[in-house]
């Protein structure tokens, strides 16, 4: 005896975990800003369009990031504002 159809469950079970992935992978910008990604020294030399020294020297200067263990990643709202500051002042 079937209680349920075997193509109807495995339907309702597609739609459930379509909804979840959706609500899990949703990218309306309400995560708070505590969850940005972390950028490492490559990717931000890349994205600025500058050497590993320069970025180097930058931090010595005061450009703010985070050391992980050995490793050193950037915030990039972090590092936006503290341009910025340069900029103004």
């Amino acid at each position: 005896m079937q209680i349920i159809n075997q193509e109807v469950l495995s339907q309702c079970i597609r739609d459930a975990i379509r909804a979840e992935l959706q609500q899990h992978f949703k990218t309306d910008g309400s995560q708070p800003p505590d969850s940005e990604k972390l950028l490492s020294k490559q990717d931000l030399a890349s994205e600025l369009g500058v050497s590993l020294v320069t970025l180097t020297d930058w931090m010595k200067r005061g450009l703010p990031y985070l050391r992980l263990h050995k490793r050193v990643y950037f915030k990039r709202s972090e590092v936006l504002n503290a341009m910025q500051q340069t900029i103004k002042d």
